[in-house]
């Protein structure tokens, strides 16, 4: 990994346990943030969904274990975080109740596919709720991630339902990502375009990281 490149503690801290597909892809997709920022995975995803080649069942599937992982975030941080404002607060809140609810929606999508739900990760956040600072810092760095990966995966999803689905969830999580960003006192809307590294470079960047 070249030193030049910008390193996401926040992700590289987060420990998903599991060996199911879904769970490989999410550390892969961490991985791939952490080593090149949040909004550098996209490439990364294309090209994996692109490889498997399991269908939409294994998108929704994919997308269900990240809304998983935010879900499992704020719940925490809902209990865990001090020194919050009362709208930061209400703010973790509202954005556990909306990725509760894009767990629900994606359990649906896939059954209604006829496929099986993904199982929920293991998961560890490290420091993240140590401070209000780390929590919103990192909130930040896995809204942008979620984009990232739904960006990622629509050029794989065959079933306009579906791609449809996906584009209503990743419109909410950029929304998220804004007022996150606003909170920490950060520019809402930082680029006018996502940006991402060339697929072959995160693609070797990213292999080192990806256990099992």
């Amino acid at each position: 990994m070249a030193s030049s490149q910008p390193v996401a503690g926040e992700l590289a801290a987060i420990k998903v346990h599991g060996t199911t597909r879904e769970a490989f892809l999410l550390r892969a997709t961490l991985a791939a943030g952490a080593t090149y920022g949040a909004l550098s995975a996209t490439p990364y995803i294309a090209r994996a969904l692109a490889q498997d080649g399991g269908g939409d069942v294994d998108i929704v599937n994919y997308a269900l274990t990240l809304e998983y992982l935010e879900a499992t975030f704020y719940t925490m941080a809902v209990k865990q975080v001090s020194g919050l404002s009362v709208n930061e607060k209400k703010l973790a809140r509202r954005l556990r109740d909306d990725e509760d609810a894009h767990v629900d929606a994606l359990i649906a999508t896939v059954k209604s596919l006829g496929g099986k739900p993904a199982a929920k990760p293991t998961l560890d956040f490290g420091k993240a709720f140590g401070d209000r600072a780390t929590f919103l810092k990192t909130a930040n760095t896995l809204e942008d991630t979620g984009v990232s990966a739904y960006n990622g995966a629509a050029t794989s999803i065959q079933s306009v339902d579906v791609l449809a689905a996906a584009g209503s969830i990743v419109q909410i999580e950029a929304r998220h990502a804004a007022l996150i960003r606003l909170a920490r006192d950060k520019t809402p809307a930082p680029m006018a375009f996502d940006k991402a590294s060339e697929m072959e470079t995160v693609l070797a960047a990213v292999k080192p990281f990806i256990k099992g």
